[in-house]
């Protein structure tokens, strides 16, 4: 198993009350409501109120749109970016990945909120098809980890 197949640990936690915003890529729209249905089942099990689901056209708009859920007036515990990026002829998939990691990085630290990067970079839709609905369930884990902070948050 390499690295990229790893997945962290979890403890149990309950994110009664917490609520967590999911904006999501159209963009290789298949994978991505993958996502968002794994992230979305895993937050109502345990226990968040229902997510709230904001779409945009692909992966290089899910900063903006973090950025403005992070500085409405809703308050959200934490946000997760979703969205799918495969590698093509050129290396625009790399530039997508840098700059938007980036950027979630920034809105994360700028807004003191949880902003989790669950945009997938792959080589290849079997890599996608295994990482948004298959084995790995990394929507799943996104939903984790931003409840996990969230929690992280509250006792600050």
């Amino acid at each position: 198993q390499s690295m990229s197949e790893d997945s962290p640990s979890y403890k149990i936690l309950n994110g009664e009350n917490l609520t967590v915003g999911i904006i999501a890529a159209r963009f290789n729209e298949s994978y991505v409501d993958a996502l968002i249905e794994s992230a979305s089942a895993t937050l109502t099990a345990h226990n968040t109120l229902t997510p709230a689901i904001y779409r945009v056209p692909g992966s290089n708009e899910l900063p903006y749109a973090a950025e403005r859920l992070a500085s409405s007036s809703d308050r959200y515990d934490a946000s997760i970016a979703l969205g799918v990026v495969l590698a093509g002829a050129t290396h625009h998939h790399l530039t997508i990945a840098d700059s938007t990691a980036t950027a979630l990085h920034q809105i994360a630290i700028k807004h003191r909120i949880p902003v989790i990067n669950g945009i997938i970079v792959v080589e290849s839709e079997a890599q996608a098809e295994e990482r948004c609905s298959g084995s790995l369930n990394r929507g799943r884990e996104f939903a984790l980890a931003a409840l996990e902070m969230a929690l992280f948050q509250t006792k600050l």
